[in-house]
């Protein structure tokens, strides 16, 4: 536009001197061409980005539409995956996890995955595929994504698979992240991976169990005062976890050995012949792996 107005404009000025215009006239037909292209300029700026964003929303929506049914129940066809990541301009990956965020971070957090991950809401969760997430650097890139120690909130990446296991990878990836803000589990500043929870997460999934074996278990401590009860339960923890073994309960615990020891006296008089039987032991391990965390 620019171009062609320094041209046109050339060639009316001298024609405008041919006919002996006054430089008034000139002047004004000078501020006229040049205001009327920084119009059609700007008009045109509007328009490009008008259907730019248009564009945007209808890929951001398609690509939407593409992590539903990549997670469906009963799984989409291939033909189906296919045209959708065709039609959303992604290329269907070997592998891919699904990595559960907070809800409202995932619109700010997608924008600053690798280019080819996937974000939308799913059930109250923020949903994001990430395409072959063990590949070489990929675990730093998510990271240095997820601005760890900001205010992201928690995220729990699923296992990777073939797209035909996403689902599943979603499905273990939300249920840890629920866990984690529930307290059940504890995360850091880095991104939880599930599988590294499991165990974490059967206790918390199965908490009516866990509170039936507790009651059963642990009945003899609930006369104790709180604090009281609070310490004989951290040296039964120490106890199953230690084997017994006096001198690691009390590294474990960070008290002396004489007190260890006298602990463990004290324990055994409270729980009896149940820190010997192999079941009992392991329910115990149980009731007091799935207690709600103290403040």
């Amino acid at each position: 536009y620019r171009v062609g107005a320094r041209v046109a404009w050339r060639r009316v000025a001298e024609a405008a001197r041919r006919a002996g215009l006054d430089p008034e006239t000139i002047s004004l037909l000078a501020e006229s061409i040049f205001a009327y292209i920084e119009e059609i300029s700007a008009d045109s700026v509007e328009g490009y980005a008008e259907a730019r964003s248009r564009v945007e929303d209808e890929r951001r929506r398609r690509r939407r539409e593409l992590v539903a049914l990549l997670l469906r129940e009963p799984p989409a066809e291939e033909a189906d995956l296919r045209a959708a990541a065709a039609g959303a301009g992604w290329r269907l990956p070997p592998t891919a996890a699904a990595l559960a965020v907070p809800e409202e971070t995932v619109d700010r957090l997608v924008s600053r995955m690798p280019a080819d991950t996937l974000g939308a809401r799913m059930d109250g969760v923020g949903c994001l595929v990430v395409p072959d997430p063990d590949g070489p650097g990929r675990a730093a890139e998510i990271e240095r994504a997820l601005g760890r120690g900001r205010s992201s909130g928690a995220a729990v990446l699923g296992p990777a698979g073939p797209l035909s296991d996403l689902r599943a990878s979603w499905s273990l990836a939300r249920a840890t992240l629920q866990a984690i803000e529930a307290g059940a589990i504890a995360a850091d500043d880095r991104p939880v991976r599930a599988d590294d929870a499991l165990g974490g997460l059967l206790l918390f999934e199965n908490r009516a169990l866990v509170e039936r074996i507790a009651a059963r278990r642990l009945a003899p401590l609930r006369e104790l005062t709180p604090k009281a009860r609070a310490r004989m339960e951290d040296t039964a923890l120490a106890y199953v976890r230690q084997r017994g073994n006096a001198a690691a309960m009390a590294r474990a615990l960070d008290v002396h050995p004489q007190t260890a020891r006298y602990r463990l006296a004290r324990l055994r008089e409270l729980l009896g012949k149940a820190l010997d039987d192999p079941d009992a032991r392991f329910e115990i391990e149980l009731a007091l792996r799935g207690r709600p965390p103290r403040p």
